[in-house]
């Protein structure tokens, strides 16, 4: 009896084995699945207060904000356009309820009622919470801000990712455009006047792909953030 015949290999064998090898490899350097479905927003919480003031820095953290609705282009005259397209029935001076619902496009849209832990409200993140698209989509937001006085020499301060359009009590006051990342103060307004009581904010964000956000503030006549009032979503 030849003395390595029992423990002679096949090429059978050793083929089976280097697939075997090979195939536990692969799967271990596979990447995971995406997943599917809302994925919570670790940045963003359900208002638990009648009303909120702005951050240290002067920041606005609260927000309603409508559903994603799909549109595409970045440029002035695209955004422009998206915008009119999907303009809200409702105008730009009502501020909807939590949970209200509004049909753009052709669609029912959920508003929701947000308050965000950054100086940003992350959009990425509500829309991915929703199991909504974050790509090509333009986003509605609304708040409303309470002036104990008449303020003159105010100036809406924004960033956003990607394009942006601002109006102030109905009255378009600033926009953005382009594919640009969110910058604080990326864009200011002329000088405005908040007048004594409430005075709405609204903004359509439009965003091309990937991460999606904006941050907004008011400055007065030495560029610091104003002090002194207050925000809450509703008339």
């Amino acid at each position: 009896m030849n003395p390595f015949q029992r423990h002679s290999v096949t090429p059978a064998i050793l083929l089976a084995g280097f697939l075997a090898i090979n195939t536990t490899h692969l799967a271990a350097q596979a990447p995971a699945a995406a997943p599917t479905g809302p994925i919570p927003a670790s940045t963003l919480t359900t208002p638990s207060t009648p009303t909120a003031v702005p951050n240290p820095a002067g920041f606005i953290q609260r927000w309603m904000v409508l559903e994603p609705i799909p549109v595409n282009g970045l440029t002035q005259n695209a955004v422009q356009a998206e915008v009119r397209k999907y303009a809200l029935p409702e105008g730009l001076t009502v501020v909807p309820k939590n949970g209200d619902k509004t049909n753009v496009g052709g669609a029912d849209l959920t508003w929701h009622a947000l308050d965000t832990k950054n100086y940003n409200l992350n959009l990425f993140h509500f829309a991915r919470s929703l199991a909504k698209p974050t790509s090509d989509v333009l986003f509605w937001v609304t708040t409303v801000v309470n002036s104990p006085v008449e303020m003159n020499n105010v100036r809406l301060a924004i960033g956003s990712n990607a394009a942006s359009i601002w109006w102030l009590n109905g009255e378009e006051v600033i926009g953005i455009y382009g594919d640009r990342q969110t910058v604080i103060d990326d864009g200011v307004s002329k000088r405005l006047t908040l007048k004594k009581g409430e005075n709405i904010i609204r903004a359509a964000v439009v965003n091309g792909g990937g991460a999606t956000d904006f941050c907004a503030r008011l400055l007065d006549a030495d560029d610091k953030p104003v002090e002194g009032y207050t925000i809450n979503l509703r008339k």
